[in-house]
């Protein structure tokens, strides 16, 4: 992904200072093929994101890794198997695919699992006068032109988050 900061250091070597193509490659470290992108078009951004990640080698063995990963969460972080060890079981069983495929899918079964567990939300609520946050300060203040240090307290109500302060 380029971004707007280097579009225009880019745009900018050759249009201001006159830089080659080949200069800009050389002195920015960014490829001939995307210097000519950036100077062929008007855009300011250029991003690329995958709508949709293909599992070819992984596909058959989701099952046996939700599997694993299911029984791995339920375990005690003791007794949890780290993906690489998770990764060599499944090759015991007959999968040829890499490791980064675990790793990702693995990721994403953790975000939609940790995404179905966090949908609860219980809000917090007090009563008028049933609770409040109390807290002690020290402050510097200018009185008729001397410095002094006064104590102050602070109290908060929970149930309508007035703040009150008194030095």
């Amino acid at each position: 992904m380029k971004r707007v900061d280097t579009i225009a250091r880019v745009r900018r070597a050759f249009y201001v200072h006159g830089w080659s193509v080949k200069k800009i490659v050389r002195e920015l470290h960014v490829s001939r093929n995307t210097v000519r992108k950036i100077l062929r078009s008007d855009e300011t951004d250029f991003n690329y994101e995958r709508s949709r990640q293909p599992l070819p080698r992984i596909g058959p063995w989701q099952g046996q890794l939700e599997q694993f990963l299911s029984s791995n969460a339920s375990k005690a972080s003791r007794e949890r198997l780290t993906l690489i060890r998770i990764f060599e079981e499944l090759q015991a069983l007959g999968y040829e695919g890499g490791y980064d495929a675990v790793r990702r899918f693995a990721r994403t079964w953790s975000k939609t699992r940790g995404a179905v567990t966090s949908e609860a939300y219980v809000p917090l609520y007090y009563a008028p006068g049933e609770a409040y946050q109390f807290d002690w300060s020290h402050e510097v203040v200018l009185i008729s032109g001397v410095t002094v240090t006064v104590k102050v307290a602070h109290l908060r109500l929970c149930h309508s988050q007035t703040s009150f302060s008194r030095a």
